[in-house]
């Protein structure tokens, strides 16, 4: 018989002695279940972990490339009296305190060959950020549905989810996940021959062996933090945790948390059916939602979340052990999407926060008609290794199901069954200033996520391909499409951020580029004045102008020499060291730049179907987008009456169809 750990739920544990139980729950166990071929999603020739001690360090860029990228950021948003200003103090910062910053920055940096120059400051930026992490960090990313319409049945798609996460991080732990590589030829290096050479060298030597082969190895340090992890609010200060024993899933519904045993001992699987048979009973569970869902603690101002942390483990420190310590959160939803995008964005990224522990690490939600997503918390990543797992979930869950519909419609239920041994429902114990902080997190967090509007935009024919064709880059398009529908709005320029990966460094994690440019700003200017004195093939130009600025941009963020980072470095460095804060970083200039009114990020995979996140800032756009091979589109979230997203849907879609003309030669 298969048989739960129980150090974790020693008290305050519901046993459930309802009678409408699966019959399979009479014999589950693990039985045999942990084959190489059902355990691990593939076996890598090549370690996973195998360039991660070659890879290179991230650069620290010269102060004065910094200064000067800054100002070529800067000149597009300022008139020409403010950059002068600002001109002569990224002068000024250059050649005194900046420089003096720099060079214990750069010691600082030697000092720690282990890491990056800007991990530790990154961490704590997160870590020590006193804003809810709900709209303000976690985004979600939903999966596309199964084409396989039966297995979109919430349990059904939930169980074989829950089935190719476990065999992702069985498959991560064995040291048998294919390493993360970025292949510039992969007709070259995505080859067995590349990965012999690479796995007969050193793990001191393997980077340069893949670099011979022009394939770039990213770094996977990330990863480790995906399972069996969460963030723990604590006063001035969060800290993350890691809990790499636990074997058990934490499942929420209705505001309930439940909890079984997914892996054995031995790390054996449970059986496909019995996983099946553990979801479907919580999902049938006749207990009403919970009065008091503590899940709204973890949407609340984090020093406010710390202080009730602390009167619930007075009493239920075994129960918070349990949800900290699982591999992950599985949710299952009561409500539906009913197939529409606002609602699939407006359920996966925040929900009603009944039914959410934003705390984890990621969070698997699965609504009641199937449709899947991960939100997850930011601190402990960024979208490499999320954007891994998604992908192989996706991939293993409808390529390899284990559960499927017509083995489960055969299942009946039993009247003398008692899945005690295998499924609890976690209890707490409430006092009155616990219920009424739960009380208070509801109201806050209704507050926050009720203004939140989502938009969705979608332009037919602007594709992939139609780029390639034109001979532009496809991401270069879409951000002058963001550009000009600015423009078209607001009739200027604003700071915008769009978020790069430095996967490609030791314990990298992402750099800024600044897609408003002196090019796209003259080009929206162009094409949105109605002098017309400006012909199609200058147009044109001016296009491919912007393309070719952008891609530069884009390979300097990647490889480290952005600007936003280093000088987020610096400032951060004076401050621990209690030194002055240069001038610099109180120019108004500054923290416009910082004030990014259009915050953007890109999901191109086919597992995904759509993404998103709220604006950073009240009075700006949040835009999670895409270009696919058929069209591109994005997430829009606004704050009225702030912004209007559903208006600047309709600039977008005339920006690109402006953008298309002058590609077509149609104008």
């Amino acid at each position: 018989m298969f048989k739960c750990k129980k150090s974790f739920f020693v008290n305050n544990v519901t046993f459930f002695t309802r009678r409408s139980v699966i019959n399979v729950l009479t014999s589950i166990q693990c039985k045999n279940y942990s084959s190489d071929n059902e355990r691990y999603l593939h076996k890598s020739k090549v370690p996973t972990m195998h360039f991660q001690p070659s890879l290179p360090r991230l650069p620290i860029p010269s102060l004065e490339e910094t200064c000067q990228r800054y100002l070529n950021a800067q000149l597009p948003l300022l008139d020409p009296t403010h950059f002068e200003d600002t001109q002569k103090l990224v002068a000024n910062f250059q050649l005194e305190e900046g420089k003096e910053l720099n060079q214990k920055l750069i010691a600082q940096d030697k000092a720690n060959k282990h890491t990056s120059y800007i991990t530790g400051s990154w961490f704590d930026m997160y870590l020590r950020d006193r804003q809810p992490i709900v709209l303000n960090y976690n985004p979600f990313i939903s999966y596309v549905d199964d084409p396989k319409t039966a297995y979109n049945d919430q349990v059904i798609r939930a169980a074989n989810f829950l089935i190719s996460a476990i065999r992702f991080r069985e498959t991560m732990n064995a040291g048998l996940l294919e390493p993360e590589v970025y292949h510039m030829n992969p007709k070259k290096s995505d080859t067995d021959t590349f990965r012999k050479v690479v796995r007969m060298l050193p793990s001191s030597l393997s980077w340069y062996g893949a670099y011979f082969y022009k394939a770039f190895p990213l770094d996977m340090s990330q990863y480790s933090s995906l399972f069996n992890s969460t963030r723990i609010p604590e006063i001035g200060k969060d800290r993350l945790a890691r809990f790499e024993k636990a074997k058990h899933v934490l499942v929420m519904r209705g505001g309930h948390f439940y909890v079984f045993d997914v892996l054995d001992k031995d790390g054996n699987l449970l059986e496909p059916l019995d996983i099946y048979s553990c979801l479907k009973w919580i999902q049938q569970d006749p207990i009403s939602p919970s009065r008091d869902p503590i899940g709204y603690l973890t949407a609340e101002n984090r020093d406010t979340w710390a202080k009730a942390r602390r009167l619930l483990m007075e009493n239920n420190s075994s129960q918070m052990e349990a949800i900290d310590s699982a591999l992950f959160n599985l949710v299952l939803d009561d409500v539906g999407t009913d197939n529409d995008p606002v609602k699939i964005s407006k359920l996966f990224l925040h929900g009603n926060g009944a039914n959410r522990w934003f705390d984890k690490s990621f969070s698997l939600i699965v609504a009641r008609d199937g449709k899947a997503a991960v939100n997850f918390e930011h601190s402990w990543g960024d979208g490499v290794a999320v954007m891994r797992f998604i992908n192989e979930s996706h991939k293993d869950s409808i390529e390899k199901p284990r559960v499927h519909p017509h083995e489960v419609a055969g299942m009946l239920p039993r009247r003398d069954v008692d899945p005690s041994h295998h499924v609890r429902r976690l209890e707490f114990q409430l006092s009155d200033q616990l219920k009424t902080a739960v009380s208070d997190a509801r109201q806050h967090f209704d507050q926050m996520t009720g203004p939140l509007a989502v938009d969705l935009f979608i332009y037919e024919g602007f594709s992939k391909h139609f780029c390639k064709e034109k001979q532009v880059s496809p991401d270069a398009m879409m951000q002058l499409g963001f550009q000009v529908a600015y423009q078209l709005q607001n009739g200027g320029t604003c700071a915008t951020y769009e978020s790069c990966s430095t996967a490609a460094f030791k314990h990298g994690r992402t750099e800024t580029i600044r897609p408003c440019t002196s090019q796209t700003t003259a080009f929206s200017r162009a094409i949105t004045s109605s002098s017309g004195k400006h012909s199609l093939p200058e147009l044109r130009v001016m296009i491919a102008d912007c393309s070719k600025v952008h891609g530069q941009l884009t390979k300097e963020a990647a490889m480290g020499k952005g600007f936003d980072r280093h000088l987020f470095a610096l400032k951060y460095l004076a401050q621990q060291q209690s030194l002055p804060i240069p001038a610099l970083y109180q120019d108004p200039a500054y923290a416009a730049i910082n004030h990014n009114i259009l915050s953007t990020s890109t999901l191109g995979s086919p597992a995904v179907e759509l993404g998103g996140f709220a604006p950073v800032v009240h009075d700006g756009y949040g835009l999670g987008y895409s270009i696919q091979d058929n069209r591109l589109g994005a997430v829009v979230t606004t704050y009225p009456p702030h912004r209007c997203g559903s208006d600047f849907v309709s600039c977008l879609q005339s920006a690109f169809r402006r953008i298309e003309d002058v590609l077509r030669q149609k104008m």
